[in-house]
């Protein structure tokens, strides 16, 4: 899990790449510098971090997103399941709607996202 666990200010940082990338490093440091107050090592630094995770890649002095933000969610959250209900998605749901309580509308999301697996895993299996 930890390749997808960011702290307070790796998780603006990333976010200020994905709302800007491609951006040129040079760019970067100084966007870093106006938001965040950060010296141009500072910002190598943690760019050299999330590069090295594998979300970011820089080549050439430009910062280009290797993990979109929604691949990076969705792995956190399979990490969390992984981590803590062994994988099971059921498991995680039920210990999530013993405490809150599910809407008409995110039953029916649930259930569409159902149908929609059933129907690609259907077409794969030859159905």
């Amino acid at each position: 899990m930890e390749a997808f666990k960011l702290g307070e200010m790796e998780a603006k940082f990333a976010d200020l790449i994905w709302g800007n990338a491609p951006i040129r490093s040079g760019e970067l440091t100084k966007l870093c510098e106006e938001q965040f107050g950060w010296k141009r090592t500072t910002t190598y630094t943690m760019l050299k971090r999330l590069c090295e995770r594998g979300i970011f890649v820089n080549e050439n002095g430009t910062v280009c997103v290797q993990m979109s933000k929604e691949e990076f969610q969705a792995g956190q959250g399979s990490a969390f399941i992984e981590e803590h209900f062994n994988g099971s998605l059921p498991l995680f749901l039920a210990a999530f709607s013993r405490k809150n309580k599910l809407s008409k509308n995110d039953v029916e999301k649930l259930q569409q996202l159902i149908d929609s697996y059933r129907e690609s895993d259907g077409e794969e299996a030859g159905e």
